[in-house]
Formats: C-alpha cells, structure tokens, sequence
C-alpha cells in the first residue's frame, strides 16, 4: 500500500506562526485567510517537508516541556541543524536540545517555536533500515 504523511498544526495566532516558519526556511505555498486575521488553511515547504497550519478553532491546551520533550513534536530532516537552531533562536525560538552529536552518529538539536510547538532536527532519517 503506498501512503504519505502529512503533519498538520493549529496555532493560537497562526500568522505569527507561519512567519516563524518563514524565518527558519520555510515557504508558504499555499494560504486562505479568513475573518479576523485567521488561518483558514495553509501549507509550508521546505525541500520534501510539507506542513500543514491553520488557525485555532479552540481553546487546545499544548503539553508543556517536562524535562527534555512536550511528549510530542514534530522532526524535521536536515543537513544542516546548527543553522535551523540558529535561525530557529533568531526567530524568537526557546532551546531544548542545543546542537549536538548523538551516539549513534548523528546531529540532533531541539527548540520550542515562539507558541511552545516542539520542533526537532536532525540528521539521522528515521524508517531507513540499518546495516
């Protein structure tokens, strides 16, 4: 069977939440706005990663970070995670993880987005098979 993922995330103030994203390297390639400055629906890429983000429809609670983790967040792929991190505090990003190598071999950082959303880089691609 053939399926692709696709992430999606409402913000309190998802206009803020896309410039974010903006600053950090994504680009908005889709957008519907509606009454209020709202999102209705939009989409962000960033080389394969695509994300979908729209406004709050409630009043959602996000976990908040217990030690290292929200519990949940999103992993994102890159060659360089130094320069998400950096981009990422730039823009008004808190620090979890600061950029590290791991001892499996690879680079890995963690930031919470301005809203508190758990954004993870990195460098090892999860579902590939090991040698």
């Amino acid at each position: 069977m053939s399926a692709k993922l696709f992430a999606y995330l409402s913000y309190p103030d998802a206009p803020a939440a896309l410039e974010w994203m903006e600053r950090v390297g994504f680009t908005v390639v889709r957008r519907q706005d509606g009454d209020a400055g709202r999102v209705i629906h939009a989409e962000v890429r960033l080389g394969d990663a695509v994300l979908m983000v729209a406004s709050n429809d409630a009043d959602y609670q996000r976990p908040g970070l217990l030690g290292q983790s929200t519990g949940q967040g999103l992993y994102l792929l890159l060659d360089d995670v130094d320069g998400f991190y950096r981009d990422a505090l730039a823009a008004g990003a808190t620090s979890v993880i600061e950029p590290e190598s791991t001892e499996w071999g690879a680079r890995r950082a963690r930031v919470l987005d301005p809203q508190g959303q758990e954004w993870s880089a990195g460098t090892y691609e999860p579902g590939v098979a090991w040698d």
